[in-house]
């Protein structure tokens, strides 16, 4: 078994062995370019370590002595050595990039001994007791587990003394005394010395790493962006080389593309006399690409030279981490870069366009999750023209974002818990640490960091707004307040940032929709040709419809009726039919209420002209109609009735469980006048539009069925409704009845259902409810356990649980298809704008999904990828 690979022996094919970044630097070194030596430690040895118990293998152990000696041959150093050491980074890598997620340690080797010996050969003191205090702290924090301020402390502490402003003033005696005190800190926080055993360190820093891929921010982040927790992460260890010797060395970040544009233009940060965790983690503003062109002219070219290569090679915007040291340029990482929605779509249609990509190659590459964010809210431009900045940083992220300001992820965190507010994060900088706050806040601005810094990657990776490098912020994240300007604002104060501009504002900005660009447009294009399942929408009025078809809806998957009883005048209606005592009465009722139903069905078919619309009949439970008990008195009264009898009717419509209770086909099969009057409604509207030049194809669906009786019940009164209504009319008028799968047990008896449905549709939202015995309105207040303790991979109610509720999706589907080869399937449930669960319904053999209108372009890209990794 090969547990580890030198760079050059692998290939960027093998990402899930290598991981993304000893995968690509092995591939980097075989293209050339210049990368110094290394060798990756594959995933598989962290899935052993953890099988092991937290433990690595004898043999993995042993086989790390020997990749260590073919390094010291290939870099002609000798690890350990005192004079001249062979010095290591050690890198995390999953397959999948994790920006910030998991663990680095840098300099790795340094020994007392060896520094001094370092000091005297290259005569570079500053520069030697630099890298030691790094090491000592990142190993301390990283390995040992040791607090971040023990060591920024001491630091802050002799700037002050010595009247400094920042880290470049110290000199090699302070580093020196900052080394020393650190080497104390970790002896009396750990109870031993630092270790002196460069072996020890390398075997603790491989065991830290892999114990990076379980720490609860990463777990936090894979579960955000849905990255299986089972593929553990690689490690490489590479022969370091040092952009922090003097001021023809330092280090930089760049992107091929702009990340948040997709313009095809160099864009990044560099600091000269620097290391790489200072550009990352914010510790110092970087400076601007001209700056560095025109200081260094021959490196900037050298290296643009190389970007554009790596970009040919890989098809795709590249995000490079390079160090120069000593006028020597070397490229440490290129992975395909995080960016905005947005960029992605851009870069794709130009990779088409410089014919690096095919059309189908282009749809491929967009990240779906992201295309989330071009759906988004944008400011209101006369609103912002009114707004007043407050203060301005780097545009990290674009977008608009309002809400209420904290100033810590635990904050945000229970903030959150006791009330579903929006929250800003404003922080001095923010770190790993941070994911689960970031997750839950609208977006971020921090004093420091630029716009490579954490807070920035990660906002663009989530589809965040981001201002960074906001210096006029003072952050008293202990008494709960920040200043700008010399103005206080406590927690809690609404504000409003633009991420694209990098302005800051006090109080809530109206937004608005957003407008899409012409790229946008051509990638929806492209997936439509590609596809082959259908795409509709969730819709319940005319807005919603016509905002649909605006996004491309192929129809209408479900508008849900009961979502047009609840205005004032329509609600009062509702109610005297739900507390009549006669059939006479509830006629009466549903007879004011039919004007209503037939303007909104009229208003849909208008509006979908020639597309389907499938019209679900009344489904919640009665009793989500009338009042609460405070406001009994009020209602009864505007219903002119006593109190008393609209007390009964809450009394006697009580259920215990009510998802399980008298809705959907029940009420229809106790009160069948309720589907005679949606049944009209709809095919009188049908009848107008129709009349009026449009074609209409109205489908009528009935919820909740659970045994063949009660849809066959329900159809025959629709249908002799329904024909009797075209006959009077005296026109052609295609219609269809279908059923929704919501029970079990209407998944076990698809082939009955099959045999009199036109069409039927998984309402996998109940369908996930009744399978798993959960409540979907309540299970959240368990299922962060079940995730957390691996009982579940993903909430059953985001993702569709393709064990258990998609082998039901699949008998019924077979089943149905069997018995009526013309039969329509579809989804019309949550899952239906879901990616995973396109794919699965994709590959299931459904011919539609239903989302809302907001999810349709994701839905579209979606089943065109899912089309293109599984042909139907």
């Amino acid at each position: 078994m090969k547990r580890i690979y030198m760079f050059g022996e692998g290939t960027k094919e093998q990402k899930n062995l290598l991981g993304g970044k000893g995968a690509n630097l092995s591939e980097m070194k075989t293209m050339g370019v210049p990368v110094p030596s290394g060798f990756t430690i594959t995933t598989e040895m962290c899935t052993d370590y953890y099988k092991n118990g937290g433990k690595n293998s004898k043999e993995l152990l042993t086989d790390m002595r020997e990749y260590v000696a073919k390094l010291e041959k290939e870099t002609d150093r000798v690890f350990g050595s005192n004079t001249d050491p062979l010095l290591l980074s050690v890198r995390s890598g999953a397959r999948v990039s994790m920006p910030g997620m998991m663990d680095t340690i840098l300099n790795l080797g340094l020994t007392t001994e060896a520094v001094k010996g370092m000091v005297e050969k290259t005569g570079n003191p500053k520069f030697v007791y630099d890298i030691y205090r790094r090491f000592i702290q990142m190993f301390a924090e990283v390995v040992q587990g040791l607090e971040y301020n023990l060591f920024g402390d001491v630091i802050d502490n002799v700037k002050e003394e010595k009247g400094y402003d920042g880290d470049l003033e110290m000199t090699a005696e302070d580093w020196k005394i900052v080394s020393d005190a650190f080497l104390v800190t970790v002896e009396k926080e750990t109870g031993a010395p630092f270790p002196q055993n460069p072996y020890v360190q390398l075997e603790m820093a491989v065991n830290a790493v892999f114990e990076s891929w379980d720490t609860p921010r990463a777990r936090i982040y894979r579960d955000h962006n849905k990255i299986d927790h089972s593929w553990g992460t690689a490690v490489s260890v590479q022969q370091m080389v040092f952009g922090n010797t003097g001021e023809d060395s330092g280090t930089g970040v760049l992107f091929t593309r702009n990340p948040k544009t997709g313009v095809k233009e160099i864009f990044g940060e560099f600091l000269f006399n620097a290391q790489g965790e200072d550009i990352v983690a914010g510790i110092r503003t970087p400076l601007k690409l001209d700056e560095f062109a025109e200081k260094s002219p021959k490196i900037y070219k050298e290296l643009t030279t190389i970007l554009d290569g790596l970009e040919e090679h890989y098809r795709d915007m590249q995000d490079v981490e390079f160090t120069i040291e000593d006028n020597k340029l070397f490229i440490l990482q290129t992975r395909n870069g995080k960016r905005t929605g947005a960029a992605g779509i851009r870069i794709a249609v130009d990779l088409v366009a410089e014919g690096l990509l095919t059309k189908e190659e282009a749809v491929a590459s967009i990240d779906v999750n992201a295309v989330d964010q071009l759906l988004h809210p944008v400011f209101n431009e006369k609103a912002l023209s009114e707004a007043t900045i407050i203060t301005n940083g780097l545009a990290a992220s674009p977008g608009a974002a309002t809400g209420k300001i904290v100033f810590s992820s635990e904050r945000a965190s229970e903030l959150k818990e006791e009330s579903n507010q929006k929250l800003l994060l404003f922080r001095k900088e923010t770190s790993p640490e941070d994911i689960e706050g970031m997750i839950l806040c609208e977006g971020f601005v921090t004093m420091l960091g630029g716009m490579t810094s954490h807070a920035a990657v990660v906002a663009r990776g989530m589809g965040k707004c981001c201002v960074s490098g906001c210096g006029e912020l003072q952050i008293n994240e202990e008494e709960g307040y920040m200043i700008i300007n010399g103005v206080k604002y406590p927690e809690l104060t609404p504000f409003s940032i633009d991420g694209t501009t990098g302005n800051v504002y006090a109080g809530n900005i109206e937004t608005k929709s957003p407008e899409f660009s012409e790229d946008f447009q051509t990638i929806l294009a492209w997936a439509k040709e590609i596809k082959h399942l259908g795409v509709k929408a969730n819709a319940d009025n005319e807005r919603d419809s016509l905002q649909a078809l605006k996004f491309g809806a192929e129809g209408i998957g479900l508008c849900r009726t009961e979502h047009m009883f609840f205005d004032e005048v329509r609600i009062t209606d509702v109610r005297r039919m739900i507390i009549a005592d006669t059939l006479e009465d509830r006629e009466l009722a549903l007879e004011k209420l039919l004007p209503h139903q037939l303007k909104d069905f009229t208003e849909i078919f208008n509006a979908m002209e020639g597309k389907t619309v499938c019209i679900r009949l009344l489904d919640p439970p009665l009793h989500e109609f009338l009042p609460q008990v405070d406001e009994v008195e009020e209602v009864a009264e505007k219903l002119n009735i006593t109190p008393d009898k609209l007390y009964r009717a809450l009394e006697s419509l009580h259920e215990f469980n009510p998802m399980l209770g008298h809705r959907g086909c029940r009420l229809g099969v106790s009160y069948p006048e309720i589907s005679v009057m949606q049944t009209k409604a709809i095919i009188m509207a049908a009848i107008a539009v129709t009349k009026s030049g449009k074609v209409v194809k109205p489908e009528i669906m009935v919820p909740l069925v659970s045994t063949i009786k009660e849809l066959s019940y329900l159809k025959e009164y629709i249908i002799n409704i329904a024909d009797e209504l075209i006959a009077e009319a005296g026109i052609k008028l295609d219609y269809k009845v279908g059923t929704m799968v919501e029970t079990p047990r209407a998944a076990l008896i698809s082939d009955e259902i099959g045999e009199i449905a036109d069409f039927i549709s998984f309402g996998t939202n109940d369908l996930t409810q009744m399978t798993f015995g959960f409540s979907r309105d309540d299970a959240g207040k368990f299922l962060k356990d079940y995730k957390a303790k691996d009982i579940l991979d993903s909430d059953p109610f985001a993702a569709v649980d393709q064990k258990g509720v998609g082998k039901l999706v699949q008998i019924s589907t077979s089943a149905a298809q069997l018995a009526n080869p013309s039969i329509v399937v579809g989804v019309c449930g949550e899952h239906g704008g879901e990616p995973t669960s396109i794919e699965f319904f994709h590959n299931t053999g459904l011919n539609y999904v239903s989302c809302s209108p907001y999810r349709i372009p994701v839905a579209i890209i979606a089943a065109a990828q899912a089309q293109l990794k599984n042909k139907r």
